[in-house]
């Protein structure tokens, strides 16, 4: 049996990545207010893949349903998306890009480059590239 004295929280990965990811969340919420983080996540794979099915969509962000769905509706709301049912299957919603959501992301790519290298920025450019290596094998 292990002794529970051997559990430090500060080695713990999941307790080390939570906090780095809250670091990014306050650097990004800081540099773009106007959308979360999932939000602008949503707009960037729009951007980048086109038009897609709701569900799709989810997949392509790694977010589950309920999740895709709430973030959709809240973007809809700000007029940065639109759904509109798919004349092949009317259940389907497809998810696209309004001229403001397009807009919105085009204009915040610099910013939200200069997020990620501000995350980054204590590790040197071989460190950050090697943390992003291996954070990927891991997902």
């Amino acid at each position: 049996m292990t002794d529970a004295k051997s559990y430090r929280l500060d080695d713990q990965i999941g307790y080390v990545l939570r906090r780095v990811t809250q670091r990014h969340l306050a650097i990004f919420a800081a540099a773009i207010p106007e959308v979360t983080t999932t939000q602008f996540a949503v707009l960037a794979r729009l951007a980048e893949i086109g038009p897609q099915s709701q569900n799709h969509l989810g997949r392509e962000t790694a977010m589950d349903a309920a999740t895709i769905k709430g973030v959709v509706d809240r973007l809809a709301k700000l007029g940065l998306v639109a759904t509109n049912a798919d004349p092949a299957d009317r259940r389907r919603l497809t998810v696209s890009l309004t001229e403001a959501g397009e807009r919105l992301f085009a204009d915040r790519v610099p910013t939200a480059l200069s997020v990620s290298a501000d995350t980054v920025s204590p590790l040197t450019q071989d460190e950050a590239r090697l943390l992003k290596d291996l954070l990927m094998r891991l997902t």
